[in-house]
């Protein structure tokens, strides 16, 4: 029977995975596009966001970039910190069998976008860069708090067992034994979050959560393609700033860990 499933296993793989496949498409809704008119259009808009680059802007576009840079640094902090109980929560070499509260709770937070979340959080707070930093914050604990659980679930046990064999309690044990090992790791993710809020700190501000969103829409919506244009170079320049950056800082941490 096993040799049989191993014959047959790669085409039956092949199979769900067409079915899932059509599946997918076979509930979207889709209208008619005239590919004659849609794309010399498009060519149009690209061109006039490059012809028309809105200089006079770049002044105020600076200090948009600027409050955004600043959202995803609050909120990637925010949750770096906070991410940390959760992870030694959801950690099952550390809580046992309570483990999966963690999980679960992490699991939970991950499901609700940054857009969702900062819409909660201008009703209670208002519109502006605040309600823009928490929603980053809660919804990146989701992923951090998971990455931090597998970080410390692969720890080596042997300084743990060394401070035991001393008569070390449980707070001895994590903070001399366990928090050592996998805060460069730690220090890692959180860098790899913060490329991540970088780009979601763009988009927040199209429902008012501060930084340079807001403006682009208006951009858009008026529409000012020169306007767009220079924004969005702009987003291009200091994203890739922070990828090169942040993917300089990781790479040491890396270099550390080994």
């Amino acid at each position: 029977m096993k040799q049989l499933w191993e014959k047959w296993r790669p085409a039956f793989s092949t199979l769900v995975a067409a079915y899932i496949f059509f599946w997918s498409i076979s509930g979207l809704e889709t209208h008619e596009v005239n590919f004659a008119e849609t794309i010399p259009r498009a060519g149009k808009i690209f061109g006039l966001m490059i012809t028309d680059f809105d200089w006079p802007y770049m002044g105020d576009l600076i200090l948009k970039l600027k409050d955004t840079v600043q959202m995803a640094i609050l909120g990637t902090l925010l949750a770096a910190l906070l991410a940390v109980p959760f992870g030694f929560l959801a950690a099952q070499n550390i809580v046992k069998r309570f483990s999966g509260v963690g999980k679960f709770l992490l699991s939970a937070i991950r499901t609700f976008p940054e857009v969702i979340l900062a819409i909660v959080f201008i009703r209670g707070v208002g519109p502006g860069p605040l309600a823009g930093i928490f929603a980053m914050g809660i919804h990146s604990i989701g992923m951090l708090g998971k990455l931090y659980a597998e970080a410390i679930e692969a720890i080596d046990r042997g300084p743990v067992e060394a401070l035991t064999s001393t008569g070390a309690n449980r707070v001895q044990q994590i903070w001399f034994a366990v928090i050592p090992q996998v805060l460069p790791e730690f220090a890692s993710y959180a860098l790899y979050r913060f490329e991540i809020n970088s780009r979601a700190a763009a988009v927040l501000g199209v429902v008012g959560a501060g930084g340079i969103g807001a403006p682009l829409l208006f951009a858009i919506q008026r529409p000012a393609w020169g306007r767009v244009g220079i924004i969005l170079a702009g987003i291009i320049v200091v994203v890739s700033l922070i990828d090169i950056g942040s993917g300089w800082l990781r790479r040491k941490l890396e270099f550390r860990m080994r």
